[in-house]
This record gives structure tokens, C-alpha cells and sequence, in this order.
């Protein structure tokens, strides 16, 4: 008689929500590190400047801000050169806002290969947020370009411990950037039209962070709302430890990473729960 006891796999028809197969994405990292390549490389393949992007988009945007912003509107910039401070908040709005915009578009974007091929679809998503690396790397190596200059200039800029928190802002950034985005992604499988407002509401979501001006100068009547966005703390603190102006609070940064917890948690388990079927509906 044959001996059907030993088995290594097991199908059944339902999946706990917390099932979240995370073993089975550590196991597919090396398709993980194929889709970072992937990305990375298609992206600027047929590009004439090629990863020259990564340093044109900044520092242009800087430029703009400090003509609009910061000669035009005249709004303070808590006695930072204009350029330094704005580039300090593009940096570090950049990298949360491509994780979150190239997120929410996952199961649109990746439909066709989702339907034939069979790997956990967590990848997907985590390849974005890990490629958007290093387009950030590069942003933050023309920041402390700029942070050089200023200082031979005599500017008062101020490095301090607080700049150790740097890799959990890093975390924070791509952990609030991957829930949100997994939401959305989720939700426009069934409501395709909320795709069109991503990138509209990204960009009104900035006025609504500290990137263009400090939290010290938000409106009194909606400082509330500012301080209860959650990416607010994360670029304080980028500020105020790289810069040592700012305002930084640990009830503030543990309050953003808390929430930020949440989003990451609750975009996961909506995320898997929707992979499930997501194909019927796309």
C-alpha cells in the first residue's frame, strides 16, 4: 500500500485574513531583487539623461519653490536658506509620494501577469518601495550637497543626534507610502475612477504637510490637521536632525509612527484579502 501520510503541500478552498503568506515572499526574495532591477532599469532605459533625472527633478522643483514660495509668497522658512529648506522637504516628500502613487496602481498594472503566474503578490509592491530607494539616495546625496555649500556659506545649520533617527524616518516613509498605496490599490479594483484622483490628491495632500513651509508658520485655525497628518512628523524630524530647525516631539513622531503602523498593518490585510479575486473585477 502507498503511504499518503507525508505531504508538503496542503490545498484548501479559504485562507485566514492573518494569513499573510509572508514566508512564502521571503522565499520569492530573489524575484523581489529581479523586479528592483527591473524597475530601475526600464524605467530610464530609453531616457537621454538617464539617472541624471533622479538629480534635475529636485533641484528644479527647489528652484521653483524658491521663487514661488519663498520670494513671491515671502513665507518663512525658519531662518534656513530658502533652497536648503525646500530641498530638505522634497527629498523627503518625494520618495512618500512615489511609493504611494506607483503603489496604489498595482493590481491594474500587474493584472495580466497576476492572472497567468502564480507568486505572493506582496512582492509587487515592496519592489516599488524598494527601488524608489535609490532615487531617494541619490535626492539625499544633492541635499547634503546643498547642506556643504550653505555651511561653507556661514548658514546656521545645525547636525545633531537627532539625525540618527534617519533610518526610521526612511522606514516610516516607505511603511506609510506601502499601506496607503495597498489600499488604494485595493479599492480601485472595484471603483476604477478613484485611480484619477491619486495624483491629484497626492499633490493637494503636500499643502497639507509641512514641505513648503514650517510647521511653526501653518495657520493657527489648521495647524491641527497639519500635525495629525502623519508625514508631517517624519519631515520635522528629517529637518530638524539634519538641520537642527524644526519642531520635533517625541508624542509627535510616536503618534505618526503609530498611525503609520496601523495603515501599513490594515493595507496589508486588505491587500491579501483582495488578491484573492481581484481578477474578476479589474
Amino acid at each position: 500500500m502507498t503511504d499518503y501520510t507525508h505531504h508538503h503541500w496542503e490545498i484548501t478552498s479559504e485562507r485566514s485574513l492573518f494569513d499573510l503568506k509572508l514566508k512564502d515572499t521571503w522565499e520569492y526574495r530573489d524575484l523581489l531583487w529581479l523586479l528592483v532591477r527591473r524597475d530601475f532599469v526600464s524605467f530610464y532605459k530609453q531616457t537621454i539623461l538617464g539617472p541624471l533625472w533622479f538629480f534635475i527633478q529636485p533641484l528644479f522643483t527647489t528652484i521653483i519653490y524658491t521663487f514661488v514660495f519663498g520670494n513671491i509668497a515671502g513665507i518663512s522658512t525658519d531662518a534656513l536658506p530658502k533652497p536648503l529648506f525646500y530641498m530638505a522637504g522634497i527629498t523627503a516628500w518625494n520618495y512618500f509620494s512615489d511609493c504611494i502613487t506607483k503603489t496604489s496602481t498595482v493590481f491594474r498594472d500587474n493584472a495580466t501577469i497576476f492572472g497567468k503566474v502564480y507568486f505572493p503578490r506582496l512582492i509587487m509592491p515592496l519592489s516599488i518601495v524598494i527601488s524608489n530607494l535609490v532615487r531617494f539616495g541619490v535626492q539625499m546625496l544633492l541635499f547634503f550637497l546643498f547642506m556643504g555649500y550653505y555651511a561653507l556659506q556661514g548658514a546656521a545649520i545645525h547636525l545633531n543626534i537627532y539625525a540618527l533617527l534617519f533610518p526610521l524616518l526612511i522606514f516610516l516613509m516607505a511603511a506609510l507610502g506601502l499601506g496607503a498605496g495597498m489600499i488604494i490599490s485595493a479599492l480601485t479594483t472595484k471603483y476604477r475612477d478613484l485611480a484619477f484622483l491619486v495624483t491629484f490628491g497626492i499633490q493637494l495632500l503636500m499643502y497639507a504637510t509641512t514641505v513648503i513651509y514650517p510647521l511653526t508658520s501653518a495657520p493657527v485655525k489648521y495647524k491641527w490637521l497639519i500635525i495629525a497628518n502623519p508625514i508631517t512628523a517624519i519631515i520635522e524630524t528629517f529637518r530638524f536632525g539634519f538641520l537642527g530647525t524644526g519642531s520635533f516631539g517625541w508624542p509627535m513622531l510616536g503618534y505618526s509612527t503609530l498611525l503609520t503602523l496601523v495603515i501599513l498593518i490594515c493595507g496589508i490585510l486588505i491587500f491579501t484579502k483582495v488578491e484573492k479575486n481581484f481578477v474578476d473585477t479589474v
